[in-house]
């Protein structure tokens, strides 16, 4: 290998320049052509590659039966290490062309050296030569060279050959490859073809030209440990190219003037650019105790030009249990669940009401339901009512009004609490199924009984809630129960009709109402009586009510006069029977 160097280095220097100087391009040493017939010898051990005839073409040993011939398909432009079975004759799938390959053994060749060079490295940058094996063992008719399956003349650079050797006017880093050495000569007639492979290497340079660079460690940053556990030490170091690389790196500890060379646990080392190597140097100590805490530790790295170290204190790794930061976070969901779970548990009722009478809706069998409407109210004065009257109800039938249009002998235009229109509009106007306390209800030991019963067997209950009705007990049983029945069931609906005369944040009844009611009259739907406010205001009323209430069966009314009482009032209307 030594012998190799001189030759490329130093050898030759001034043929070399003649040759680029003159730009003397030989693309041809001697006459070739493309035969039908060719010879090849090669030599054992030594890598091959088949040649090519224009496209890429596979060769078949003659002679071998179908099943052997699988390791004697060769294909051109793959190489392989050739082996004496490889003698024989080849032919082309056509049977156009053919080839005769003959093995030799380098040892019994006539010129055959121990020392003969068959890698080669040039400078790149600079001139180089890549010597032909062999050439100076036969008289040559000429030589071709091929770096692969092509031929170095159609890479169009300056070159020549001369003595059979490749002279490269500039070498690139791209020249690196394995050449092959095509040399013809004639021996008793038949034109032969000897080639051998020549490994060719582009180097940065011959020796390295700057001292090694430590990336890691940083010498400023002092690495934690923990006592008691093993630690490691890494440096990582990039090297100059070096023709010869033999990287040499060491961890040391530094105590007091004295230097202990430590153990290399591993140390790995690859090619990281054309002119650059990196080397990973890693020690270990096995048990980090408080007196490698009082030492510093140094890598080392050495090249032919300088040495370069770097050096590094270790520091005790303190144990956080917790972060700060993490018990800020689970502290403060911590609060947020607990907070939210005393919400839930405080307005669990209200939620529960919300969730039933809005979005919840069981299906409702009608004949099952004795009653449409459960109608809870108080009677109230009528002085303290204000002037509220119905639409006017005389006239013709006009089916847009919000209310089906009275008959003109109704006289009910001055009946002005909501206790008595509200009844007669939904019983005696719009058909609907009415339970009245007062009408339906028989006072006696079983008359709460009788009222949840009611109820239950109801489809929706409406309650006229004004400050006499909240302040009176039995209209709050009344409340109370419906509230009771609603979360035990689905199929009751409620509405509270607020009349102006009711507050709800003023109201201080004689006697404290149940807290299950105060809750529920903040979150039940409702709707205000603001009847004979204005045309508007009093349309939106009763549509709003006509919406809330239940589809009921359908009526067929038979037309005659009767009366119907509503405690002290009594209005005329139509007599109805149902189906």
């Amino acid at each position: 290998m030594q012998t190799g160097y001189v030759l490329l280095f130093w050898v030759f220097p001034v043929f070399l320049e003649r040759c680029c100087v003159k730009r003397n391009r030989l693309y041809k040493t001697g006459p070739h052509k493309v035969m039908t017939q060719q010879h090849y010898r090669v030599v054992e051990g030594e890598m091959f590659l088949m040649p090519c005839i224009n496209n890429k073409v596979t060769w078949y040993k003659i002679g071998v039966g179908r099943e052997e011939n699988g390791g004697f398909n060769l294909d051109c432009g793959r190489e392989f290490l050739i082996e004496a079975k490889h003698s024989g004759n080849y032919t082309l799938l056509a049977g156009k062309r053919f080839l005769y390959l003959q093995v030799l053994d380098k040892r019994r060749l006539a010129c055959y050296k121990a020392e003969e060079v068959d890698v080669v490295m040039l400078l790149a940058g600079a001139g180089g030569k890549i010597p032909c094996p062999g050439f100076s063992c036969t008289i040559s008719t000429g030589v071709t060279w091929y770096k692969g399956n092509r031929s170095v003349w159609t890479k169009h650079r300056d070159s020549c050959v001369k003595n059979g050797h490749l002279h490269l006017c500039t070498v690139y880093q791209s020249d690196t490859g394995r050449y092959f050495c095509d040399s013809r000569f004639i021996e008793q007639g038949v034109e032969w073809t000897f080639r051998r492979p020549v490994n060719v290497t582009a180097i940065p340079s011959k020796e390295a030209r700057s001292p090694p660079r430590i990336t890691l460690p940083d010498g400023s940053t002092a690495q934690e440990v923990e006592l008691g556990k093993p630690h490691i030490l890494r440096c990582l170091v990039h090297f100059p190219f070096e023709v010869n690389f033999s990287p040499q790196v060491q961890w040391y500890m530094n105590n007091m003037d004295n230097r202990i060379l430590l153990h290399t646990e591993s140390q790995d080392k690859k090619r990281l650019s054309f002119e650059e190597f990196m080397v990973t140097h890693t020690s270990i100590i096995q048990e980090v105790t408080y007196l490698h805490l009082n030492h510093t530790y140094t890598c080392m790295a050495t090249n032919a030009v300088e040495n370069s170290s770097v050096t590094v204190k270790l520091k005790r790794k303190i144990k956080e249990k917790w972060p700060s930061s993490l018990i800020g976070y689970q502290i403060a969901s911590l609060l947020l669940v607990a907070g939210l779970g005393i919400v839930l548990r405080v307005k669990w009722l209200e939620l529960q009401l919300i969730y039933i009478s809005r979005f919840q809706r069981g299906k409702v069998d009608a004949d099952e339901k004795e009653f449409d409407v459960f109608l809870s109210y108080v009677w109230t004065p009528p002085h303290e009512e204000a002037g509220l009257t119905l639409p006017s109800l005389s006239g013709p039938e006009s089916h847009d009004s919000p209310l089906e249009p009275f008959n003109s002998e109704h006289g009910i235009g001055d009946l002005r609490p909501p206790e008595v229109l509200i009844p007669l509009v939904l019983e005696d106007l719009w058909g609907y199924r009415l339970c009245l306390l007062e009408r339906d209800m028989l006072p006696g030991e079983a008359y709460t009984n009788d009222v949840v019963r009611a109820i239950r067997r109801s489809q929706i209950l409406i309650c006229v809630v004004s400050t006499e009705y909240l302040s009176n007990s039995n209209a709050v049983f009344v409340l109370e129960s419906g509230i009771k029945v609603l979360l035990q069931s689905s199929t009751l609906k409620i509405l509270l009709i607020r009349t102006n005369r009711t507050s709800a944040h003023l109201i201080q009844p004689d006697s404290p109402m149940p807290s299950v009611v105060q809750r529920a009259l903040k979150v039940l739907p409702g709707l205000d009586w603001n009847l004979g406010h204005t045309e508007r205001a009093t349309g939106q009323f009763w549509r709003s009510l006509r919406k809330v209430l239940p589809t009921h069966r359908v009526r067929h009314v038979t037309r005659g006069k009767s009366h119907v009482h509503y405690g002290q009032y009594t209005t005329s209307t139509e007599t109805k029977s149902w189906e």
